[in-house]
């Protein structure tokens, strides 16, 4: 099957509940909880917040090391999603229905699932609050709640997105719309958005970008487009080796990027977006579009803002190389929320999770943590429907690769590892604490070749 048909036509957006909060953890889901299910117990020997990629790793992980009954996990939503996956939603070359699985199906077998939202935390007196004030305490708290997207902080939006022609990768609710503005595109600019602020997977503003270049060229649309990256970065990525290829492929396609630009207003209904120069604060410029693709700001959930496990930030503040919380021995934290300084992937969150297994291991029996984290993360730069260049690099922005071979060159493997490997890898492994990220394979690669 062709990939642009592959989605079906995107669902109406409901001018509802959803638009009510729009910076819920994560966006996976705009359901009001009315009511907090009270915890089958109110102490846990290990006490996960949050049911993403982190926190079901390592729920799985601690079950197998202080058995299921003594573990609890604290997440609200009813849906967990493998977002990675959203990037070819919003190219049509996936469906979202793949990217979904009910929450109850990936925690792990007999560990608790608490249906509710923290509220705050109490790293003093070793609990968490719930709501309808409900108090859990722990012996081991593991921090795994991750981002939170702030659509509300773009003028215009989210009640932008019942217009046509925009969309978003970052949300399940406006992912498909992002394949149906693409779809129906037909001539003006097709403009992409980078904020300023720090973001989960940092290379998919510009992968959809990518996407669209290869789809309106397959359509015979694209001498109509002019394709534009308005990012607030400096840089079209932060790894040289790996931004020096990404302009070779810009060039060639003829894409226009325009650095420190930030979206600050969408006005729907006129098809327009304001961006400020961020080199010249106050001064902005207006863009009319026939297509774009929004990367919110983000930031970290509201219950760690002024929490005391986190820094002036709001990110759960963990040592970068054990993952144990700077003050409160007994807290870890994983994924998108810490202050870890790596971009925010879920191959970080696997390279992470075997660490901190190894960490909470050694503090169980009173002692030191020795196994470190190097910062290692991947970002499978997906640019075109049958092309990637796998990025992976370390806490020094050097490269830090698996395979012996040129990573930099766009190549079919690596699609298809980023588009049919890595989700089995990630239902049947990662999220059942069996995956700790490539490091044995990178190592039996290299000795392969010595």
């Amino acid at each position: 099957m062709s990939p642009f048909g592959a989605v079906s036509s995107c669902s109406r957006l409901c001018s509802g509940v959803w638009l009510l909060k729009p910076g819920m953890q994560k966006m996976s889901s705009f359901s009001l909880h009315t009511a907090a299910r009270r915890a089958a117990r109110d102490y846990y020997e290990v006490l996960v917040l949050g049911g993403g990629t982190g926190g079901i790793t390592m729920s799985a992980r601690m079950k197998r090391k202080v058995g299921a009954e003594n573990v609890a996990v604290v997440e609200p939503s009813k849906t967990h999603y493998y977002q990675p996956l959203w990037t070819l939603v919003g190219g049509g070359a996936k469906q979202l229905a793949a990217s979904a699985r009910p929450m109850g199906s990936v925690i792990p077998k007999g560990v608790e699932w608490i249906k509710s939202q923290v509220t705050a935390l109490d790293p003093d007196k070793n609990c968490v609050w719930l709501e309808n004030d409900i108090k859990v305490s722990y012996k081991y708290l593991i921090i795994a709640l991750g981002i939170s997207l702030h659509y509300e902080k773009i003028k215009g939006l989210p009640e932008g997105f019942n217009y046509p022609k925009i969309g978003s990768n970052y949300s399940v609710q406006t992912v498909e719309k992002t394949w149906r503005a693409l779809q129906d595109f037909k001539e003006g600019n097709a403009i992409f958005t980078f904020p300023n602020s720090p973001v989960k997977c940092a290379g998919a503003p510009q992968k959809i970008m990518y996407l669209s270049d290869a789809y309106l060229r397959k359509t015979g649309k694209r001498s109509k487009a002019n394709i534009m990256f308005n990012t607030s970065l400096g840089v079209i990525f932060g790894v040289k080796k790996y931004a020096d290829a990404l302009l070779e492929i810009i060039k060639d396609r003829n894409l226009t990027v325009n650095y420190k630009r930030n979206l600050i207003e969408v006005r729907a209904d006129k098809h327009e977006a304001v961006f400020e120069n961020l080199d010249k604060p106050g001064v902005t410029e207006v863009h009319q579009y026939e297509m774009l693709h929004v990367t919110p700001p983000m930031g970290p959930p509201a219950v760690l803002l002024n929490s005391p496990v986190s820094d002036e930030g709001g990110w759960v503040d963990v040592d970068k190389e054990t993952l144990q919380h700077k003050k409160y021995p007994n807290v870890f934290g994983i994924g998108d929320c810490t202050n870890l300084p790596t971009s925010k992937t879920a191959a970080a969150v696997a390279a992470q999770s075997g660490v901190l297994d190894k960490t909470i291991s050694l503090v169980m029996k009173n002692e030191m943590p020795v196994k470190k984290y190097d910062g290692y993360t991947s970002c499978p730069l997906v640019t075109g429907y049958n092309k990637v260049i796998l990025a992976e690099f370390d806490y020094k922005a050097q490269p830090l690769e698996t395979f012996p071979i040129d990573q930099s060159k766009e190549r079919a493997t690596m699609y298809h590892m980023k588009a049919d490997m890595m989700p089995l890898l990630y239902w049947n492994a990662l999220l059942k604490g069996y995956w700790g990220g490539p490091a044995p394979v990178r190592k039996l690669m290299h000795l392969g070749l010595k």
